[in-house]
């Protein structure tokens, strides 16, 4: 009886450390899942918010915008009369960037000692969206005295960030970006809310949603546990001690080899005296199969982030514009098990101009997947604020060598096709040479001397280059991940493989184009890894 009593004693300690252990996980897994959920998507607000109000920043006339303060001030003066035209374009170019990037609110203010003045308010009356005209004044909320007076005043980069939650503005990420006049004095101050709301939605349910599959987890695996332990270990462990010790007296010659301080008063103390050195060994090797593990499932983390990013991030349904018969178009990213930076884009940038993007940000992994996010943002805003793609790129290059620690960089080709005309205007910052098909001729590469890529030098000025298309025209841009897919025998596809595959599908539509070569890539890559993106857009006049 006492024995049937000592056995049973041995399956509740064990149950009792394994529901111990499963509520010290579900614990330790809720803390740390909230927090790092939580600082990443802070983290991308904060890039996000910060990419706008600097665009913003740069593209005002900071001297204008004093000046409408200054007049302000003046007695006699009302606001309706100083609104001028440069004012209303401001205005209709904030709402521009408002919608186009997903802010809230943006707004740019001259801060004073209780408060804000308003000189721009990019709001939506339609639907009481925050507006304020100008000269309105507001005080601050929460921190946001020392956050917009710092961004103003203060010294170094005049940049600051701010998150909070009120009753009147709701949960918000905040960006406050000084814009300087003409003397290097801070004008006025360009400010960007993005809402949290969602992200506090998203990281409660996902809290819920662990708390729910743990618990469930931890109840059938300690009901599991009893019922194991008692059937089919606890029962026969005496047996296994036996023979264990048998083994233990032909074997051990050194009694200083087994393991002491161990009194539990049951088999698993003769057990652990048995087997001292093999607990040793086998202790040394969990440690290190931990390890492995952890960084396995962390860099298995990282890479489906980074492709999730990629994915939402691109144009992908097909047709992209289908009222308009004067021009096709069809994109595709076919990605390496290694996620990179290939990213795609193409937009209209008003009825009769669409821009067309290939890039490839260097290194893999999740930094280059968060760099080609703020490229490709970086990119098409400025893009729609309007310039030509040398201009463009020359912008978008000095933003991104900012705070580039990393040492990141992208390559670039950007063009910007006048649809009615067939006038190209392209720009090449270090990408791979595209190639052309005429209505009656053949693919042929458009080589030429292309510019640096984007974020490798501040202050780069990319050389831009013309062409026409006719109707019938077919324009193809792609990433090195198609010249570079490398055979079994490490031999390179090439982009003279690429053009004699393009030109036998010259006569197809873009999308069977694109698939053609996919199928070409792939037939002779055969069973060897793929290491990069396969990345590719076709544009055709139509006739």
């Amino acid at each position: 009886m006492n024995k049937r009593k000592r056995y049973r004693s041995l399956t509740i300690k064990i149950v009792r450390i394994v529901v111990a252990l499963c509520v010290i996980l579900a614990v330790v897994m809720c803390v740390a899942s909230y927090f790092s959920y939580k600082n990443r998507m802070e983290e991308k607000y904060k890039d996000e918010a910060f990419c706008v109000a600097k665009i913003v920043a740069d593209y005002i006339d900071a001297d204008k915008a004093a000046g409408y303060a200054v007049e302000l001030q003046e007695e006699g003066h009302d606001k309706e009369s100083i609104k001028d035209d440069y004012y209303e374009e401001i205005l209709d170019y904030l709402f521009m960037v408002k919608v186009n990037s997903g802010v809230k609110y943006l707004y740019v203010v001259v801060p004073e000692e209780e408060g804000y003045r308003y000189i721009w308010d990019a709001g939506n009356p339609d639907v009481n969206e925050g507006v304020r005209d100008l000269g309105d004044f507001d005080k601050y909320y929460q921190g946001g005295k020392k956050a917009m007076r710092g961004a103003f005043f203060g010294s170094g980069k005049n940049n600051e960030f701010l998150i909070t939650d009120n009753s009147e503005y709701g949960a918000v990420a905040s960006a406050f970006v000084t814009a300087h006049d003409s003397d290097g004095n801070p004008a006025v101050l360009v400010c960007v809310d993005i809402s949290m709301e969602q992200i506090k939605s998203d990281i409660y349910l996902f809290n819920m949603l662990i708390v729910t599959f743990i618990i469930v987890i931890m109840v059938i695996f300690s009901w599991s546990m009893y019922l194991y332990l008692s059937r089919t270990i606890v029962f026969p462990v005496k047996k296994l001690d036996g023979i264990v010790e048998h083994f233990v007296e032909e074997q051990m010659k050194n009694e200083e080899e087994l393991v002491t301080g161990i009194n539990t008063g049951d088999e698993i103390e003769n057990l652990a005296e048995s087997f001292s050195s093999m607990a040793t060994e086998l202790r040394s090797y969990m440690i290190n199969f931990e390890k492995a593990v952890k960084e396995k499932e962390r860099i298995g983390t990282e890479l489906n982030v980074a492709t999730k990013i990629q994915a939402d991030m691109l144009p992908s349904e097909f047709p992209a514009f289908p009222d308009r018969k004067d021009f096709d178009i069809f994109a595709s990213m076919t990605p390496a098990k290694e996620v990179g930076g290939d990213f795609y884009d193409f937009f209209m940038i008003d009825d009769d101009h669409i821009a067309l993007v290939m890039a490839d940000v260097s290194g893999k992994g999740v930094p280059a997947a968060l760099f080609m996010v703020i490229s490709k943002t970086l990119i098409k805003t400025r893009t729609l604020a309007g310039g030509t793609p040398g201009e463009i790129l020359y912008d978008v290059n000095n933003q991104l060598c900012e705070g580039n620690e990393a040492g990141l960089f992208v390559t670039v080709w950007l063009a910007i096709v006048e649809i009615s005309t067939g006038k190209v205007v392209s720009v090449n910052a270090g990408h791979e040479h595209p190639a052309i098909k005429h209505r009656d001729g053949s693919f042929e590469l458009d080589i030429y001397k292309h510019g640096m890529p984007l974020a490798a030098m501040e202050g780069v000025k990319f050389k831009e280059r013309e062409f026409e298309m006719g109707r019938g025209d077919i324009l193809f841009v792609y990433t090195d991940g198609v010249p570079e897919a490398t055979d079994s025998r490490n031999e390179l596809y090439g982009a003279e493989r690429m053009v004699e595959t393009l030109n036998s599908l010259k006569d197809e539509d873009v999308s069977a184009i694109l698939k053609g070569i996919k199928n070409s890539v792939d037939e002779f890559v055969g069973e060897a890894e793929q290491f990069d993106d396969l990345t590719m857009l076709a544009f055709k006049l139509s006739d």
